[in-house]
């Protein structure tokens, strides 16, 4: 954990999603919570000693995935609020969810100890579209995006031209595309680039700037591109990620130890794309042959 401007503290270097703390004069608010239990209990009493021993008065989920909200049962009691769809995944989070977090770690015995027992937490304050905090000295706005997931929403500090963006931004990373829409993506990363912030806290890597963001829809138009001329080929969704995956794997670093859970990551975000446009594509011929049919009849 370490502050980068008065009152706000990020934790980069973890395991899961990057996460944050507001000092305000009333409270504190946390922007997700580690995934790991030991991390997320250090980070826990760190805002605490920081801020006096003030209290927790929200915790914003900028989306519902694991590494965003399985730290939320150890800031309690306070409030959690996300998007109306994280609630809706959250809610449905059962013993078969928590039984695969805990096999996620089953290379890791040392983590997968610590899960003994996973509560968790639902947001109880839910928006669509907007919600703002006027708090204690700050102005912070949470404001749905998409893209990454539909519930993907950033966090803007106007006064300290500061970005909390979740997972809309990796940084260096392959970003986790199988819940994606990528067109939401492209224009969820334009708006973020049309509030001109001095400094971005991205979902996963080292805070950033602009051009993190420019790589991000790069990336994406990429992929978007070269699905889009494989499928006009007819090109299957398998025969297209295995067209694709060489290519695509070449953008970003990987890690040996993390080179198969990547390289699985990168074909679901190509099959996701794949789907849009399908989609799209049968749409289209629908719209057709609706014209057509209507145009006989006259």
């Amino acid at each position: 954990m370490r502050e980068i401007s008065p009152g706000i503290f990020v934790g980069t270097d973890q395991r899961g999603a990057n996460y944050g703390g507001i000092v305000t004069d009333t409270g504190i608010i946390v922007i997700d919570t580690p995934l790991e239990p030991t991390q997320a209990k250090a980070f826990r009493d760190g805002l605490r000693a920081a801020a006096d021993g003030k209290p927790f008065s929200y915790i914003v989920n900028t989306d519902h995935h694991r590494g965003h909200i399985l730290g939320n049962q150890f800031f309690q009691p306070t409030r959690v609020l996300a998007h109306e769809q994280a609630w809706k995944h959250m809610k449905g989070y059962g013993d078969n969810f928590k039984q695969r977090v805990i096999d996620s770690f089953k290379k890791a015995p040392e983590i997968q100890v610590q899960f003994t027992d996973i509560q968790i937490i639902v947001p109880s304050i839910t928006f669509s579209d907007r919600f703002d905090i006027i708090r204690g000295g700050r102005d912070i706005r949470i404001i749905r995006v998409g893209g990454h997931t539909p519930a993907t929403s950033v966090v803007w500090l106007p006064e300290e031209s500061l970005l909390f963006v979740g997972d809309a931004v990796w940084v260096d990373q392959h970003p986790y595309m199988a819940q994606a829409n990528s067109k939401e993506w492209l224009d969820g990363l334009t708006f973020i680039r049309k509030l001109h912030a001095e400094r971005i806290v991205p979902g996963r890597g080292a805070i950033c700037g602009r051009e993190a963001t420019e790589r991000m829809s790069q990336y994406i138009r990429f992929i978007r591109a070269c699905v889009r001329m494989l499928h006009r080929q007819g090109k299957t969704k398998q025969e297209t990620s295995a067209t694709l995956m060489r290519e695509v794997a070449s953008w970003f670093p990987i890690a040996p130890a993390l080179k198969s859970k990547t390289e699985s990551q990168i074909k679901q975000g190509i099959g996701r794309v794949w789907n849009e446009m399908d989609k799209a594509g049968k749409a289209k011929d629908k719209a057709a042959a609706e014209a057509e049919e209507e145009g006989g009849e006259d």
